[in-house]
């Protein structure tokens, strides 16, 4: 499987503990979003694989909708009523949902938040996630640099997720800010800078179609915009399409962050610059095998150094690498998306 070299400091631990006998088999939940995201998705499959790998038994549930906070509180009060020993959850509300996580955790279980930190983010044992934050930064150095002299004159638009000002969506779009050269005020704020070089700022909702309406608004603001981050590949994509509409593909450079197969295919078609990937497989996994060893020995994972969570990677992926720049082209993206 692709994230066992990623997760081979647990699977020493691990390979320590005795198998759990079928009678004794750990539950495990695991919480995301939606069940239809790709992104869940391939969560999903990562916590199943190590869990059947570990003798464990995986119990999955979703929102109805990214946003459904009222279902992921149920899965909760199940997973408690169950006798789990730990939750693997992608909040829809990293706020809403904390009074069920504090019920969880004074039940003894262990309680572990992918890819979007709690609020507060110690209302969780653990957070397993992205350095969203670097990976904004990745994408604004690779565009100032490809842009060279043109970056002091460039025209950004900054097409992010939503009006909520989620922490992966403040982190990525802060991150991308610093890593262009652009002073941010706030860190935990979108859109308190006022640096001339950004044109201006909407959301996309993560989608395609999002992305599309966002690019159009801006054009209209600034019909002359030369740099596009998105928040994700979807909202590229759509951006794309309405740089298309507007004869504007040939001289504007859009990045990105996520590293989905989509969004490398879109790499490698010159559709988008560069991006950062992500690994919500290997993050999934990683999890669940934290919750076995928190099962067996009582240890709870440690942050990774020099921060507050557990960092499960970051890659720039780009056909267009540039000196000093630790990059992958997207043929070894595609060996890699989303593992």
């Amino acid at each position: 499987m692709k994230f066992k070299a990623g997760l081979l400091a647990l699977a020493v631990s691990a390979s320590l503990i005795s198998p759990l006998t079928l009678a004794d088999k750990v539950v495990v939940g695991l919480i995301t979003k939606t069940n239809t995201n790709p992104f869940f998705v391939k969560m999903r499959e990562g916590a199943q694989q190590q869990a059947d790998e570990l003798g464990m038994d995986l119990r999955t549930f979703s929102g109805r909708f990214d946003g459904d906070n009222e279902s992921q509180v149920q899965a909760i009060e199940n997973l408690i009523a169950s006798g789990a020993k730990g939750i693997l959850i992608a909040p829809s509300d990293p706020v809403a949902v904390v009074p069920a996580i504090d019920r969880a955790r004074e039940a003894g279980l262990l309680v572990i938040a992918l890819d979007t930190p709690l609020s507060p983010a110690d209302a969780a044992d653990a957070t397993f996630a992205t350095d969203n934050y670097k990976a904004g930064v990745l994408i604004g150095m690779w565009a100032a640099e490809q842009l060279g002299d043109k970056a002091a004159d460039a025209k950004i638009a900054m097409l992010n997720l939503n009006s909520s000002m989620i922490t992966v969506d403040v982190a990525r779009n802060q991150g991308f800010l610093e890593g262009f050269g652009i002073e941010v005020f706030d860190p935990n704020r979108i859109g308190d800078e006022n640096d001339p070089r950004i044109v201006g700022q909407d959301v996309t909702q993560g989608a395609e179609e999002g992305g599309r309406t966002a690019m159009e608004n801006l054009l209209q603001r600034e019909p002359g915009i030369n740099v596009v981050y998105t928040i994700n590949e979807p909202a590229a994509a759509g951006a794309y399409e309405a740089l298309k509409a507007a004869g504007r593909t040939d001289d504007v450079l859009i990045v990105s962050v996520d590293g989905g197969c989509p969004g490398v295919e879109n790499v490698r078609d010159g559709v988008i610059g560069a991006t950062s990937m992500q690994f919500p497989l290997r993050m999934a996994a990683m999890g669940v095998e934290a919750i076995y060893e928190f099962a067996n020995t009582g240890k709870k994972p440690d942050a990774s150094e020099g921060l507050d969570f557990v960092n499960t990677g970051v890659e720039l992926i780009t056909d267009q690498p540039l000196p000093g720049f630790d990059s992958k082209s997207s043929k070894d993206g595609m060996d890699l998306c989303w593992g």
